[in-house]
């Protein structure tokens, strides 16, 4: 799931006090003190064989949908079907599957009652976790038989092969943003600029680093970790906007509300996502339509950040490639 730049790391600040269960408290303490320490973060045993299998689970997933996305299959089969087969195959989604059509680059889901149909340029971007470790991984696919189309995946695809080939720890961040961009330029297109890969801990989607898929000129040097890798390419003008609500949440700040049921959502928010994104269809799944009444209490709450769509602000099409990969001295390993 891809972040929007605005400047630096992710705009969405961490969330204080999710301390319903053990891995939430230990996510905020552990996310505490790993921005007062400036060292590499080493990855321990435990966390890499987690890690190996949400993406051994993700690459599984991906064999298994891109047979069964046609032009005209509904966009709510297809996630339910992706979401579904990572619990099937033991894991947990990460986020809700995004299925972005066209100028839509990210942060896009289906709605419970969703009748949109596949079509067009199509990303699919899907998560899996493991007690809280995540593999993040997207692909584009060509819907309609279209040489564009299939030449802005190729733009995606090579410039993700390029920059995962640039990265080894100590690499300067644009000079991983440069591989992308010189691939996506080299085929007539741009990157988009305003939207960028990120390193990933435990619980947190979008921590630390964000790896930029052009020079931004940044010669902040890579250390070890857990990264997702993800360009974008275009033949638009090379930015997003924000667009409508996509449905698509994440806690953020402590609050409460005073509707019962309101607090019912909540709790089972915490205790289900902790600080991972969601999306209203699955509260629907869970709790039925009246489960929306309560999103809306909870976001003016103030709870809740609601991620808008992304849209390319010329209305270019898009493509994406994304994998995730583990950063150590001694290799770099593509769990994707």
């Amino acid at each position: 799931m891809t972040e929007k730049s605005y400047g630096g790391s992710t705009g969405i600040p961490t969330p204080k006090s999710i301390t319903k269960t053990k891995n939430s408290q230990e996510f905020i303490e552990e996310t505490k003190k790993k921005k007062m320490e400036s060292e590499s973060r080493i990855i321990e045993p435990e966390e890499m064989e987690k890690l190996k299998q949400a993406g051994e689970i993700a690459k599984k997933v991906k064999q298994y949908i891109r047979p069964l996305i046609k032009q005209g299959t509904p966009l709510l089969e297809i996630a339910e079907k992706i979401e579904n087969k990572i619990v099937e195959l033991g894991g947990k989604p990460a986020f809700p599957t995004g299925l972005a059509i066209n100028e839509i680059a990210a942060h896009s889901t289906p709605t419970y009652n969703d009748e949109t149909k596949a079509e067009g340029l199509l990303k699919v971007d899907l998560g899996v976790q493991i007690d809280g470790y995540v593999a993040d991984t997207a692909f584009s696919m060509d819907l309609d038989n279209n040489e564009e189309n299939k030449k802005l995946i190729e733009a995606a695809e090579k410039a993700l092969g390029a920059a995962i080939k640039t990265t080894t720890v100590g690499t300067p961040l644009n000079k991983i943003g440069a591989a992308a961009e010189s691939e996506i330029q080299s085929k007539g297109f741009e990157p988009i600029r305003n939207l960028s890969g990120h390193e990933i801990e435990q619980w947190d989607l979008h921590a630390g680093l964000t790896i930029p898929g052009f020079d931004n000129s940044q010669p902040t040097q890579i250390s070890e970790g857990t990264f997702a890798i993800e360009p974008f390419s275009t033949n638009g003008v090379g930015a997003v906007r924000e667009g409508k609500p996509s449905g698509i949440y994440m806690i953020e700040s402590e609050n409460n509300v005073r509707d019962r049921f309101a607090r019912e959502i909540l709790d089972f928010i915490v205790e289900e996502y902790q600080t991972l994104p969601f999306c209203s269809r699955w509260l629907v799944k869970k709790f039925g339509t009246r489960a929306l009444l309560a999103i809306s209490q909870i976001e003016r709450a103030g709870i809740l950040h609601h991620y808008p769509q992304l849209i390319e602000k010329g209305n270019g099409k898009v493509a994406q490639a994304e994998h995730t990969i583990i950063l150590t001295k001694k290799e770099t390993i593509i769990t994707t």
